[in-house]
């Protein structure tokens, strides 16, 4: 064995002698300006490895910091706030703080309001921009260039710009001289734009699914009018079973940007009943149900950990929902047409 051993090392010795005895031979045979390219390339190959290295592992600490710190201060005592020495692992862990502000958000009902809201604007909305992506893909009518520039301007616009006569148009909503309805603080000012395609992002939504809807090929869709399946049924029966992946990408962005919101639910309620309005008034509510008292003083350093603890369970859910989904949203993203 020893021998053997012995002969394998010569000829790999000997192999590697003869491999780099051809490269200074070719390296000789070569011009200046190609032997400089093989040496910029060489310290390119031996440098870039490090560079990507540093790069994204500053990314991750930029990304997860915020995160990281979320969770420290929520399972620490107010006092290691004001404690010099603490700065990520807690002296004295607790789950007071989350307690107190489960109660100062009442987080389960609100938690309820906010599903009922959010779960329900995003499905209506999947459908109809669905619809509406498919309609702008594969049909040919008047006037689609110049609606299709408007569905770009509904990603360009902010929210704000149409935020008030959008409330004007729920306070008073009807046909004048006939009737009018006040919408205000009613689930119908949010769920009405969302069925009609015009909710919180619909622009980029109904982009989306113009672009999977394109990249599908017409052959199937054609097969199903020779079977006899008119548009709707065509859409329904063979287009949406194959566009899974992008509407399981649309139904995450709709849950997430209507988990976050806080301009339009704040503009359309008066009360607050979803985690993103109740998180941003957290400070008047601990004041409220913690110490029965409006005006009591509570020192910034000390309301950090409910304020991070209140950040940590809104944003709960949907990490548990990506979780689940990372795979599925991932590989919408990349069929849809919209990177790369």
């Amino acid at each position: 064995m020893n021998e053997a051993n012995a002969v394998s090392e010569k000829g790999s010795k000997k192999e590697t002698l003869s491999h780099k005895k051809k490269r200074r031979s070719q390296m000789e045979n070569m011009s200046p300006e190609e032997r400089a390219y093989l040496r910029r390339k060489s310290v390119k190959d031996k440098v870039w490895p490090i560079f990507r290295f540093v790069i994204l592992v500053g990314l991750s600490f930029v990304i997860l910091y915020p995160l990281i710190y979320m969770i420290s201060c929520a399972f620490r005592d107010r006092g290691d706030m004001s404690d010099p020495t603490v700065m990520w692992i807690p002296r004295h862990y607790t789950l007071d703080v989350i307690k107190e502000t489960i109660d100062a958000m009442d987080y389960w009902e609100t938690l309820k309001n906010t599903l009922l809201l959010n779960i329900g604007c995003s499905v209506v909305q999947v459908i109809a921009c669905a619809v509406t992506g498919y309609g702008f893909a594969r049909f040919k009518f008047k006037g689609k260039k110049l609606l299709f520039a408007i569905v770009i301007m509904m990603i360009l616009v902010p929210t704000q710009v149409i935020s008030l006569p959008l409330y004007t148009q729920f306070r008073y909503f009807g046909i004048k001289g006939l009737f009018t309805v006040n919408l205000i603080d009613s689930r119908l000012t949010m769920y009405l734009p969302a069925m009609t395609a015009n909710g919180i992002r619909s622009g980029l939504m109904i982009l989306i699914f113009r672009q999977f809807f394109i990249g599908l090929p017409k052959e199937i869709e054609d097969a199903a009018y020779i079977d006899g399946c008119g548009p709707f049924m065509t859409f329904v029966r063979v287009m949406a079973p194959n566009a899974v992946p992008a509407f399981l990408t649309v139904f995450l962005f709709s849950v997430v940007w209507y988990w976050n919101d806080y301009y339009v639910s704040n503009t359309f309620f008066t009360a607050p009943k979803t985690i993103a309005l109740m998180l941003t008034n957290l400070d008047s509510q601990l004041k409220i149900r913690l110490f029965n008292d409006p005006s009591v003083q509570i020192s910034m350093r000390e309301q950090i950990v409910w304020k991070e603890a209140g950040c940590l369970l809104s944003i709960a859910p949907v990490l548990i929902m990506y979780v689940f989904l990372q795979k599925h949203f991932t590989e919408g993203i990349e069929r849809s047409g919209i990177v790369g």
